[in-house]
């Protein structure tokens, strides 16, 4: 019995993000665009490419997604230029994790997968079943994580590990919400909301350090 919006990065809330609605990959009824004989390039990242096929892909899958999950999308036009530049943005982490030397090893993504598989209520043998019954493979699905958690990893070294909270915005933070927390769920809100804010600033910083031709923007 096949299993509808199977939740792939749903025990990792690893989210690509289409503008502010976070979501997560997940195979729904998503079809894998076949790959043109003749593709093009819609963007450069310094030294990578991206196709438009990569493009089309992506844009395929939340598509699916926010069907599945009930979602309006904007006008296609700019669909494609807010997912195109989710992937220029993931692109630029990418390379930094592989310039730093990081990597995730095959225990630590087998490890994800069997959560990942068990938070579905499924063994990876039927979760594989099912991905490939709406079209995708194991073996995409793992690069895809692979690269999830890669970036994940290099957040918290950028970002994670230099975020710190103070005793006094922990006790404002419970001053302002009139008590109701511990001070421990305090100050992991606290970092949260910081780690967040400091992630965004990074975000921008190493965008605006990268080489970019972003070619449908130049289209227009």
């Amino acid at each position: 019995m096949r299993t509808p919006r199977i939740a792939i990065l749903g025990a990792m809330a690893l989210a690509l993000c289409l503008g502010a609605v976070p979501f997560t990959a997940q195979a729904q009824s998503f079809q894998p665009v076949e790959r043109q004989s003749l593709d093009r390039i819609v963007a450069v990242v310094n030294q990578s490419a991206i196709m438009e096929s990569d493009l089309a892909e992506r844009v395929e899958l939340v598509r699916s997604q926010a069907s599945g999950q009930g979602q309006e999308l904007p006008p296609e036009s700019m669909l494609r230029e807010q997912v195109l530049e989710n992937i220029i943005v993931e692109e630029i982490q990418l390379q930094m994790a592989r310039n730093a030397g990081l990597s995730i090893d095959d225990t630590s993504l087998n490890r994800q997968m069997r959560a990942i598989a068990e938070s579905n209520g499924m063994s990876l043998e039927a979760f594989a079943d099912a991905l490939e019954a709406d079209g995708l493979t194991m073996a995409a699905v793992r690069e895809e994580i692979r690269r999830e958690m890669l970036i994940h990893e290099l957040h918290q070294r950028q970002v994670g590990s230099r975020v710190n909270v103070s005793e006094r915005e922990v006790e404002r933070f419970i001053e302002q919400r009139g008590g109701g927390v511990s001070r421990e769920q305090a100050r992991q809100m606290v970092f949260q909301q910081k780690a967040e804010e400091a992630l965004d600033a990074w975000i921008q910083e190493i965008r605006g350090e990268a080489f970019i031709d972003n070619r449908l923007a130049n289209s227009r």
